[in-house]
């Protein structure tokens, strides 16, 4: 059983590193067709017509994967002072609680994220034509990774023998 968490936290940290990349990579998009775009607008004196709208989706996508690949890294904000006061079972039961309400909204976020993309896919973005289903389907993308990222953290926990994910430097105890 072991090797089988091993081996999906590893398939997950993998997923994870290809999610990073490709939020580098929609970042950097997203920085230089701004730059590109204000240095049409102030400096060519013609803007872009589409610059806007790619930039505004990229942010979209942004958004919703990064908050699925920061709660995996433990980058999110956390509120630990349940956790950190109980032991035992009483901690087991709130973090147990706490993940599966987590899971529960992620769901949410797929299934409705999904619902509207299909709803709006026969209109079109003004600048691009480019249908408004995919800057929708940012919702189901994020809370796919977000539900996969918290298996991730669950199992990680498990085979670590703790049971709230490790805090990122910047949130650990003392630091202010």
């Amino acid at each position: 059983m072991e090797t089988v968490m091993r081996r999906t936290v590893a398939a997950i940290d993998g997923l994870n590193r290809a999610v990073g990349w490709l939020l580098a990579a929609m970042l950097a998009a997203m920085t230089a067709l701004i730059a590109w775009q204000v240095f049409a607008r102030y400096v060519a004196g013609d803007s872009l017509t589409f610059s806007e709208e790619v930039a505004r989706f990229l942010m979209v996508w942004l958004t919703m994967l990064g908050a699925a690949y920061a709660l995996r890294q433990g980058g999110l904000p956390a509120m630990n002072l349940l956790p950190d006061l109980l032991t035992g079972r009483g901690k087991l039961a709130v973090v147990t609680v706490a993940h599966l309400v987590s899971v529960a909204f992620y769901l949410v976020l797929v299934v409705h994220g999904w619902e509207i993309s299909r709803a709006v896919a026969f209109q079109s973005a003004p600048a691009t034509g480019l249908s408004m289903m995919w800057p929708m389907l940012a919702l189901s993308a994020g809370g796919a990774l977000a539900v996969v990222n918290t298996v991730g953290v669950v199992l990680d926990g498990a085979l670590q023998g703790r049971l709230a994910p490790p805090r990122s430097e910047s949130t650990r105890e003392g630091d202010v």
